[in-house]
């Protein structure tokens, strides 16, 4: 009956040797009303098929492949599928569970741990962001974990500087971009960012000396403010011999509440690998240009640090907002250390182009930098809407 099928898929089938297939298919459910139905024991079948030719590379073998495939995971439900040594798929114990899909109500007065819990019985986006928030709370009271949180995009600017701060009193590394410690120690040093429209005249603004992110407005002459702090306190950072001191000794120059400040006062290991692409690096050349001195910084001394890190560490938690530098840089230390236990990545970017960025967390099982057993997911949503609620609904109970 198989072969029947599939000699009316692929025409001109040239026999060869058959391949077995050894199927467990899926009977009745003991309880179908159950949160999570028990199948029975998978009940063994064998079932055999003719491959089109010899060569289980050409693309004859791999379209009957599929097509074999298909049929058996639609007609049998197949939890596992395996044939020839030479050419194995390993499906796997596939076990399909449905739940039923709870429209959520809105209630006043309702707590955002309430709003996002009750969001984990809905599809799409919402069940995604409820199941971050919960694997968030399991890594956080794990206290075999050690957290690393790799931020990029534009949060700082943006009003994430808070949610940062509260968070990192759960971290224990934190990777960022320049440009976030750029905008924080902006923030730290008094000034501001504004709300404005992305539909405005950019030659307009800049006339008036205003930088736009999107729509976030930024005065231009906040860097003077900036150069300032590193004319007086160049003397002090320049004997920094790794990032890492850097930046603590940034959040302890830096007056007020800021990121910063937060990892020095808790003396979080702190990693920017590109804070030369950064206002922070344009001042420190500036620095190093204008009063022809160098600094003492090894800018290759973190990675042994993270390394160390996440080698000692009995399991590792990733939280990656966006991706770029700070997410390859944690992943690097993951790969070459252990994979992590959980994971959550909230980006906007696609995988289809093969950045960093859009890579699902998925494909980091491939590389050894995610655990095949780990508790992760991906949520595809703007970070500035995603981490509030992810983290708001837990921030009370970790």
């Amino acid at each position: 009956m198989i072969n029947y099928a599939l000699r009316s898929l692929i025409p001109n089938i040239k026999k060869s040797k058959p391949i077995r297939a050894t199927i467990q298919t899926i009977p009745p459910l003991r309880n179908s009303n159950a949160a999570t139905p028990i199948p029975h024991s998978p009940v063994k079948e064998t079932y055999t098929a003719t491959i089109i030719n010899t060569n289980p590379t050409s693309i004859s073998a791999h379209l009957f492949i599929l097509s074999f495939i298909s049929y058996l995971f639609v007609f049998k439900k197949i939890l596992f599928f395996q044939y020839r040594n030479a050419y194995v798929f390993k499906i796997g114990f596939l076990q399909i569970i449905m739940r039923e899909i709870k429209p959520i109500k809105i209630e006043k007065d309702m707590k955002v741990s309430e709003l996002v819990d009750g969001m984990g019985s809905m599809g799409f986006g919402a069940g995604k962001i409820s199941k971050a928030s919960s694997i968030m709370k399991r890594m956080f009271q794990d206290e075999d974990c050690k957290v690393f949180f790799g931020l990029a995009g534009a949060m700082v600017p943006a009003g994430m500087r808070k949610v940062v701060t509260d968070l990192l009193d759960e971290i224990d590394v934190f990777v960022t971009t320049g440009a976030n410690l750029t905008h924080d120690l902006i923030e730290s040093l008094g000034e501001k960012h504004y709300l404005g429209d992305e539909f405005v005249s950019d030659s307009k603004l800049n006339e008036e000396g205003i930088d736009r992110i999107y729509n976030v407005f930024m005065k231009n002459e906040v860097y003077v403010k900036l150069e300032n702090f590193f004319k007086e306190n160049f003397n002090e950072l320049k004997d920094c011999e790794s990032i890492k001191e850097f930046l603590w000794k940034l959040g302890e120059l830096a007056p007020g509440e800021s990121i910063l400040k937060k990892c020095f006062d808790k003396k979080i290991p702190i990693f920017c690998p590109g804070i030369a692409d950064s206002g922070i690096g344009l001042m420190i050349w500036g620095r190093i240009i204008e009063e022809k001195q160098k600094t003492d910084i090894d800018v290759f001394s973190d990675i042994n640090d993270i390394i160390d890190i996440s080698w000692a560490s009995k399991k590792t938690g990733i939280i990656y907002v966006g991706g770029g530098l700070p997410k390859n840089f944690i992943q690097q230390s993951l790969q070459f250390s252990k994979g992590a236990d959980y994971g959550i990545q909230i980006t906007t970017d696609r995988a289809e182009s093969g950045g960093s960025s859009g890579a699902p967390l998925k494909e980091g099982i491939s590389w050894g930098k995610m655990k095949k057993n780990a508790d992760f997911v991906d949520v595809f949503c703007d970070a500035t809407i995603a981490l509030p609620l992810i983290y708001g609904a837990i921030k009370n109970n970790c």
